[in-house]
C-alpha cells in the first residue's frame, strides 16, 4: 500500500465527501450523530463540544445533524426576538426543506428577511425553495423575482436566476453574463458545449470554464482544446489563465509554453522556466530563466529562477550563477552558499567548499540553511559515536535558529544526547522547549514521550482511546463578506462555497487570508485534497508581509484544525474500534494516504481513503471472507484498510512504528530492516529507514496523530497551553554557551 500521492478543518470537519457543484455537499461532523451510530466504546472517543462563555446557542447547533438538533432549534426559534432566534429559524427552515417539509419551512421564513438583515437575500432564496417544495411554484418564482428586485446586486441573485432559469431560459443567459464564476454558470457552459461543441460562442464558453471551473475533473480537456484549437485567437491574458489552470492541475510541462505566451511578469516567466525544467526541456528552461533575469533582475522570482538554473547548467557555470544570487539577493545568499559548496565538492575543490560554508556559518548564522547544515553535522557525529560533538552542534542550531523547523529535530536529539551524557536536567529543559516552540512537530510528540506524558508511544499507541473534544462553534471567516461568514458559521457550506466562487476575485494572486478562506470553503464541501493543500501551502509564501500574516495565522487554532480535520469520523471510529486501533492514529494515516478523498487513486492503483491496493484487497478477502467490496466506497475501504493495519500490527507484536512503516513499504522490507539492525532505539530506526518515502511517511503519520491529539484532546491541549504560558513568563529554559 505504498502511497504515491504527492500533492500537497475547518472548525468542525466534514463527515462525507460531496460533489463540488449543486449535487450534494458534505455535512459537518456532529458528535451526537456519531454516538447514535457507534458502539459503546466509540462513545468514549468523541465527546460533545463544550460550550464557550461567548457561544451562540444557535451557532452551537450548526454542525449537529437535523434529527438531533430539531428540538433545540424549535425552542430557540420560539424565543424572544434576537439574532439567535433568527439563526435558529433559518436553520430549522433549511432542515425542513431538505426533509421535504416545505410548508413548515414557509412559516419559519415568512417575514424573516425583515428581522434577519444579515442573511435577508438567502431568506428569500430559501423561502422560494420552501414554496417550490410545497408545490407553490408560482409563489416560489414570485419570491425569487422579489429577491432580484430587492437584492439584485447581491451574489444570492445568482442562485435566484438559476432557479428561475428552469422555466425561463433567458434567465440563464442573464446568469452566465452577470455571474460567470457562479458554479451553475460553469455547468451551463459545459452543457451548452456538450450539446454543440462548435457553437459560435465556443471560445468564450471554454475560457469561462478554464477560468472558473478548475474544480471540474475534465477541465484539462478544456485547457487542451483552447491551446490546440484556438491558439491564434488567444490574448496574452488568456494564456495566463491556461497556464494557471495547468499549473493548478500539476501539468507543469503543459503550463510552461502557456506561461511563456502570457503577459511578461516575474511569476509567469519563472513558471515557464520551471515547467520546462520539470518537463526535462533543459534548453528551453535555460532560455526562459535567462530571460527572467534580464527582464526582472531584482524580482524574488529571479532569485529562485537562478537557483533552479544552477541545477541544470554545467558545474563550472553553476558557480557563477550562484555567485550572482549571493551578491544580488541577500535573503537567498545562505541557500546559494550551501549549493555552491556542494558544487565545489563535486568539482573536487574542497578548500573552496569549506570557505563557502565558513561564510555561511559566520555571515548567515541565523539562516535556516545554516541550521540544516549544523543539524546534518550533528547527526553525522552521533552516527560516528561522538555524542558530545553531536550535542554541541545541536545546541548551535538552538542558539542561532530556535524557531526554524529544523530546531525541533535538533531539540529532540539534543535532549536525547544530553541524557546519554548524564545531563538529566538539561535534557528535560531542552525537550520541554521543543514542545513549547514547535508544538506541531513530530519531534514534539517524541519529546512528550521522552518526558513521560500520557500520549502513547510506539509500543502502546495502538490501544489508546483518546478523548476527543470538538470546538463549540465555528469562528468568523478572516476574508469575504459578512454574509459569507454568516453562512459559514451556520454550517451552510454549499451556499457559502457557491458564494465564495463569485466573491473570490483574486484566484491567481490571493492574500494570505483569502487563500486560507478558500481552503475552508473547499473543506466545507468535501474537497479535502485541495482544501488541506490551500492551507498547508501558505507556508511557502516568500514576501515578508505574507510571511508575517502567515505566522499570525499559525497562532490560531482555526489554522491547525483546518490542517487536521475529521472527515468520516463516525466510520473511522467504528472500524478502528472493531479492530482495536487508536482512532486518531487511523485518522492520521488516512490523512497522509489520501487526504480523505474516497475516490483517489495512486499511480500504482492504490485506491480510496486508506489507499488499498486491489491485490491486497483480494488477498484480504481470501483471508476473511469479506463479501464483495468497492474500494471507492468509504465503508468498504475502511473495513479492508483497518484489517490490514491490524494485520501489520500483529506481525510486529503491536509495535506501531513497524506496523505503520510496513503499511507503506511492505512487511518484507521492514522485516529486512529490523533484521539488519544497527540502531539503538526506535528513534534511530526512523532516522535510518533506507526508503526516504517511508521515513517521511512514518514522521507524517505519527506527527499527524500527535496533532490530532494536541488539538482535540483537552488534557494534552491544556498541558501544552500551560507549558507555553509558563515559558512566556520565564527566562530561557536552558543556557546556551
Amino acid at each position: 500500500m505504498i502511497n504515491r500521492f504527492k500533492r500537497t478543518g475547518v472548525w468542525i470537519a466534514i463527515t462525507a465527501s460531496g460533489a463540488l457543484i449543486l449535487g450534494g455537499v458534505a455535512a459537518f461532523l456532529s458528535a451526537s450523530h456519531r454516538f447514535s451510530e457507534l458502539p459503546e466504546m466509540a462513545s468514549r472517543i468523541l465527546s460533545p463540544p463544550q460550550p464557550e462563555a461567548t457561544a451562540d446557542a444557535a451557532l452551537a447547533l450548526a454542525d449537529i445533524v437535523p434529527a438531533e438538533r430539531a428540538n433545540d432549534l424549535s425552542r430557540l426559534a420560539n424565543g424572544k426576538p434576537s439574532l439567535i432566534r433568527n439563526r435558529a429559524r433559518y436553520l430549522l427552515a433549511v432542515d425542513n426543506i431538505e426533509n421535504h417539509r416545505g410548508g413548515r419551512a414557509i412559516a419559519l421564513l415568512e417575514s424573516l428577511d425583515g428581522t434577519y438583515p444579515e442573511l435577508a437575500p438567502y431568506v428569500l432564496l430559501k423561502l422560494g425553495q420552501a414554496q417550490a417544495a410545497a408545490g407553490q411554484q408560482e409563489a416560489a418564482e414570485a419570491t425569487w423575482k422579489r429577491l432580484l428586485q430587492t437584492h439584485g446586486e447581491d451574489v444570492a441573485a445568482a442562485s435566484a436566476l438559476y432557479q428561475l432559469g428552469r422555466s425561463a431560459p433567458e434567465r440563464l443567459d442573464e446568469l452566465v453574463k452577470r455571474f460567470p464564476a457562479y458554479p451553475g454558470s460553469v455547468e451551463i457552459a459545459k452543457q451548452r458545449l456538450a450539446q454543440d461543441p462548435h457553437r459560435s460562442d465556443t471560445l468564450p464558453l471554454l475560457l469561462q470554464i478554464a477560468k472558473y471551473g478548475l474544480h471540474h475533473s475534465d477541465v484539462e480537456s478544456v485547457l487542451d482544446r483552447l491551446s490546440q484549437e484556438f491558439a491564434d485567437e488567444l490574448a496574452p491574458e488568456h494564456w495566463q489563465t491556461i497556464g494557471f489552470g495547468y499549473w493548478e492541475l500539476g501539468r507543469y510541462g503543459k503550463a510552461a509554453p502557456a506561461y511563456a505566451r502570457a503577459p511578461e511578469s516575474p511569476r509567469n516567466l519563472y513558471r515557464a522556466g520551471r515547467g520546462h525544467q520539470i518537463d526535462l526541456k533543459r534548453t528551453e528552461a535555460i532560455a526562459i530563466y535567462t530571460r527572467l533575469d534580464q527582464a526582472f533582475p531584482e524580482a524574488d522570482e529571479t532569485a529562485t529562477g537562478l537557483l533552479r538554473l544552477s541545477d541544470i547548467v554545467s558545474l563550472e557555470a553553476a558557480v557563477g550563477v550562484l555567485d550572482q544570487v549571493i551578491n544580488r539577493f541577500p535573503d537567498r545568499a545562505a541557500e546559494a552558499l550551501e549549493k555552491k559548496a556542494e558544487v565545489l565538492l563535486a568539482l573536487n575543490d574542497f578548500e573552496g567548499a569549506q570557505a563557502a560554508r565558513e561564510i555561511l556559518l559566520n555571515q548567515y548564522r541565523d539562516s535556516e540553511t545554516a541550521a540544516e547544515l549544523r543539524m546534518k553535522w550533528a547527526l553525522e557525529y552521533a552516527e560516528a559515536g561522538d555524542v558530545r560533538m553531536a550535542l554541541n552542534w545541536g545546541k548551535e542550531v538552538l542558539k542561532h535558529t530556535p524557531q526554524a523547523d529544523i530546531a525541533a529535530d535538533a531539540g529532540f536529539w539534543s535532549g536525547k544526547w544530553s541524557r546519554q551524557l548524564g545531563q538529566a536536567e538539561a535534557a528535560q529543559n531542552i525537550l520541554e522547549q521543543v514542545i513549547t516552540n514547535h508544538p506541531e512537530s513530530y519531534y514534539a510528540w517524541r519529546a512528550a514521550v521522552a518526558l513521560g506524558w500520557p500520549v502513547g508511544d510506539f509500543r502502546t499507541v495502538r490501544f489508546d482511546i483518546p478523548q476527543v473534544q470538538l470546538p463549540p462553534q465555528r469562528h468568523p471567516l478572516p476574508a469575504g463578506s459578512a454574509v459569507l461568514s454568516e453562512l459559514y458559521q451556520l454550517g451552510q457550506d454549499k451556499d457559502a462555497w457557491r458564494r465564495w466562487q463569485i466573491e473570490f476575485k483574486t484566484l491567481q494572486d490571493p492574500t494570505v487570508t483569502e487563500q486560507f478562506t478558500d481552503g475552508l470553503m473547499r473543506l466545507g464541501v468535501g474537497d479535502n485534497l485541495d482544501g488541506i493543500y490551500m492551507v498547508s501551502s501558505l507556508a511557502w509564501r516568500d514576501h515578508p508581509d505574507d510571511k508575517a500574516q502567515y505566522q499570525a495565522l499559525r497562532r490560531s487554532s482555526d489554522y491547525w484544525r483546518a490542517l487536521y480535520p475529521f472527515p468520516f469520523a463516525d466510520a473511522i471510529s467504528d472500524w478502528a474500534t472493531q479492530r482495536q486501533l487508536n482512532p486518531l492514529l487511523v485518522t492520521a494515516l488516512i490523512r497522509q494516504e489520501s487526504r480523505f478523498e474516497p475516490k483517489i487513486r495512486s499511480v500504482v492503483g492504490a485506491t480510496g481513503l486508506m489507499q488499498v491496493m486491489p491485490s491486497t484487497a483480494s488477498w484480504i478477502q481470501l483471508q476473511t471472507g469479506i463479501p464483495n467490496y468497492d474500494l471507492e466506497n468509504p465503508i468498504d475501504n475502511l473495513n479492508l484498510g483497518t484489517w490490514y493495519l491490524d494485520y501489520t500490527h500483529e506481525e510486529y507484536n503491536n509495535h506501531s512504528l513497524f506496523a505503520v512503516a510496513s503499511y507503506n513499504a511492505g512487511p518484507g522490507n521492514v522485516a529486512e530492516w529490523i533484521e539488519r539492525g544497527g540502531y539503538g532505539d526506535a528513534d534511530e530506526f526512523v532516522e535510518r529507514i533506507p526508503f526516504p518515502e517511508t521515513e517521511d511517511y512514518v514522521r507524517a503519520v505519527f506527527g499527524g496523530y500527535w496533532n490530532y491529539l494536541r488539538l482535540y484532546n483537552p488534557t494534552i491541549a491544556a498541558k501544552i497551553d500551560r507549558r507555553q504560558v509558563r515559558t512566556a513568563k520565564s527566562v530561557p529554559l536552558f543556557p546556551l554557551e
